[in-house]
């Protein structure tokens, strides 16, 4: 039978004074690290020593004990003490716990040493954060938790939001099977079944990320960033009965996220309804306000004429305060990296009104306005977006009179028709030389010219047509010069667009547009190239062909492509299954082939004009071997592989950031490429020779020539 192993003698552990105590060379710690003697000591001051030295007594040359101690293990300890001895906070003589050994101990004071610092096992986060929350729920605030252990309040709050998960999930992360930042993830919902049931459906999904989890546990929130908030303001929505935010204490989150978009859809509602009528007060036929204003709103209105007047005092002491706030603002935090989103609010609060400030006071004809309107929408940054003066199509006011509109009859001199011809019972389609004078049909008179019949004025400006026609085609620079002032008429001017051109832009609509096209940076440089010109022309239509003539012909040119570029159409739209509807299946297909040939020819690139595919404007709305066919294309059937098991909804969203920078496109938005394109010369951009001011041929002068005959031949 063996013998028992015999029982181990601990060491005896004793106070030894203070100033007996000595540093040992044998203690292995030499690199500073960690925590500071200084915070060691103001920690041992407040708590006392919660831990003893590791000593051996100090032998003379013969063996003999001298009385003192060296300490191989706890230097930074005694350094501490020393510290508190300097600061007369401890005496000289202390007793100080320690634990003693043999000087001849057989293990080396050196292992001694290394044993300390090496066998000691850190803190599992784990029990950090429940420590933290134990203190927390015991009365200690999270400023004096900070302080005690020499952190931020910041970290703090990260530590007890982390206790806050749901317990299971605290014993999967305990278990080694969830990571630290997952359980960060975890902590933007205060549901732990939520939270418990979201991780019981990533059990079989090959996407566990932080940002996944996240963005589950938010799916059905609204982001205080956004401009339905930034609108209503966060203290109204409080205010209202809503939760304060959901925030993110390990990632920037723009202030967090609401929980009830239903409250926060009413409220927005509610203040676009008052801002409404506020505008409406102004004395407008009507008001349109929408959270999304869609590109194009305004295109089958004709806009009505407005001054600008002066601004008051008190808004130029208003820009004045503003401006030097701004300038404050810049000053202060000029070179700095982080700015607060409060100070950036309010840097684009003051630009904002600037803005408006800038543009004057516009004053409208109270006459005008009576038969006309304002759209209103909400800009990104929640303020009010306000177009006023647009006149719709059906409340065009009607001619006051047979003379007026587009029902004037053209002849072969220069004359309006009269007032009246005959009485009540005339016909008000005939139209009459003003040099003739109003006959009744029963004057006999015949030293009065009468006017000359409807059908002789007809045939004679039909030959004068005719006649104009062939010198209009011999005349290209008039030709150019004449159908762009009926495109700009068709385009600038709606509902004034009397022209002898039978020729109008059709200004293509958008039936089927996403919420965000508006904001688009195409329709962003569209109607900013749009404002440029409109400040440009004329406010009347009538003073549009002389403007014309004024601009070179690089001008010209740039203000004809972006007449006709309204009329550009690329879109795919539905026919009836059977024919009759307003365009065929073949039609549409020989539009989007022509539609192929201009994006060829101008060099369209949909992945620069800022298009990608996002979870709202695709990938949520096509069916899922759809998104497994994107994300095979971009990154290859292997990494397809990897989210073909998730549920729709997680498949787009995950598709998503997968290509986010792959310069994918579906199928409508890319450009086929022919194996032998069109040659464009190297003068596809260049002017014609018409419109070349240094042209100064004789054909050029004998086009000049004409062309003032039909300017003179306009103008009367």
């Amino acid at each position: 039978m063996a013998k028992a192993q015999p029982k181990i003698t601990l060491n005896q552990s004793r106070n030894i004074p203070f100033d007996k105590l000595v540093l040992s060379q044998s203690n292995i710690r030499r690199v500073k690290h960690g925590v500071t003697i200084e915070h060691l000591a103001n920690d041992i001051e407040r708590r006392g020593l919660l831990t003893g030295l590791n000593v051996r007594p100090v032998l003379d040359e013969a063996g003999e004990e001298t009385g003192m101690f060296e300490i191989p293990a706890g230097g930074r300890r005694y350094s501490a003490l020393a510290i508190l001895v300097k600061r007369k906070r401890l005496a000289k003589d202390a007793p100080v716990p320690c634990v003693v050994k043999a000087a001849n101990d057989p293990v080396l004071a050196e292992e001694d040493s290394l044993a300390e610092n090496s066998e000691r096992e850190p803190l599992h986060p784990l029990d950090e954060f429940r420590a933290m929350k134990t203190l927390f729920d015991k009365g200690e605030q999270e400023e004096a938790i900070a302080a005690h252990f020499r952190v931020t309040p910041a970290v703090v709050r990260q530590r007890l939001k982390l206790a806050s998960v749901s317990p299971k999930l605290h014993d999967v992360y305990a278990e080694g099977e969830m990571t630290l930042d997952q359980l960060m993830a975890f902590t933007v919902s205060d549901d732990h079944q939520r939270q418990e049931d979201l991780w019981e459906q990533l059990a079989h999904s090959s996407n566990k990320s932080s940002w996944f989890i996240k963005s589950r546990l938010l799916e059905d929130k609204v982001e205080v960033s956004d401009k339905r908030v930034r609108f209503v303001g966060l203290d109204a929505y409080i205010a209202a009965g809503g939760a304060c935010p959901i925030r993110d204490l390990f990632e920037p989150d723009d202030g967090g996220w609401l929980s009830d978009p239903a409250l926060l859809d009413r409220l927005v509602d509610e203040k676009l309804r008052a801002e409404g009528d506020a505008v409406m007060a102004e004395g407008w036929k009507w008001v349109e306000a929408l959270v999304d204003l869609p590109y194009g709103y305004d295109e089958d209105c004709r806009a009505i004429a407005s001054q600008v007047q002066p601004l008051t005092e008190d808004q130029e002491a208003r820009i004045v305060a503003l401006r030097a706030e701004a300038d404050a603002l810049e000053a202060e935090w000029d070179g700095k990296p982080d700015i607060p989103a409060d100070v950036e609010l309010r840097i684009s609060a003051i630009d904002a009104e600037l803005g408006i400030l800038a543009q004057g006071n516009r004053v409208f004809d109270p006459a005008e306005m009576d038969n006309a309107g304002v759209f209103i929408g909400l800009e990104d940054d929640g303020t009010l977006y306000i177009d006023r003066g647009y006149v719709r199509a059906e409340d065009e006011p009607e001619a006051d009179d047979a003379g007026e509109g587009d029902d004037t009859a053209p002849d072969a001199g220069s004359y309006e028709a009269p007032d009246e011809i005959g009485g009540e019972a005339a016909d008000t389609e005939s139209r009459t030389p003003p040099s003739a004078p109003t006959l009744n049909d029963d004057d006999e008179d015949g030293e009065v010219i009468k006017p000359l019949p409807d059908r002789l004025v007809a045939e004679l400006t039909a030959a004068r047509t005719l006649a104009l026609q062939d010198a209009f085609a011999q005349s290209p620079s008039v030709a150019f010069a004449a159908v762009l002032h009926a495109m700009v008429l068709s385009v600038f001017y709606m509902g004034r667009t009397e022209s002898c051109m039978e020729l109008a832009v059709h200004r293509v609509t958008m039936p089927f547009q996403g919420a965000d096209l508006r904001s688009s940076p195409s329709a962003a440089s569209i109607q900013e190239r749009h404002a440029r010109w409109k400040e440009r022309l004329p406010q009347s239509d009538k003073d549009v062909w002389d403007a014309l003539q004024q601009l070179d012909g690089t001008e010209q040119a740039s203000l004809f492509a972006h007449c006709a570029a309204y009329s550009v159409n690329a879109q795919w739209e539905p026919v009836a299954k059977h024919g009759g509807g307003r365009v065929s299946a073949h039609g549409v297909a020989r539009r989007i082939d022509h539609a192929n040939v201009l994006a060829r020819a101008v060099g369209l690139d949909m992945i620069g004009a800022g298009w990608r595919p996002t979870f709202d404007n695709y990938l949520n709305r096509v069916a899922k071997p759809r998104i497994l066919e994107a994300v095979a294309e971009a990154k290859g059937p292997q990494t397809a592989g990897l989210i073909d098991h998730l549920k729709k909804g997680d498949m787009a969203r995950e598709a998503e950031r997968l290509l986010a920078d792959a310069d994918w496109l579906p199928e409508p938005l890319r450009t086929p490429v022919i194996e032998e394109p069109l040659p464009l010369t190297d003068e596809a951009d260049v002017l014609p020779a018409f419109l070349d001011e240094d042209d100064t041929s004789a054909e050029q002068e004998a086009a000049n020539d004409q062309k003032g005959d039909v300017e003179y031949d306009i103008a009367a």
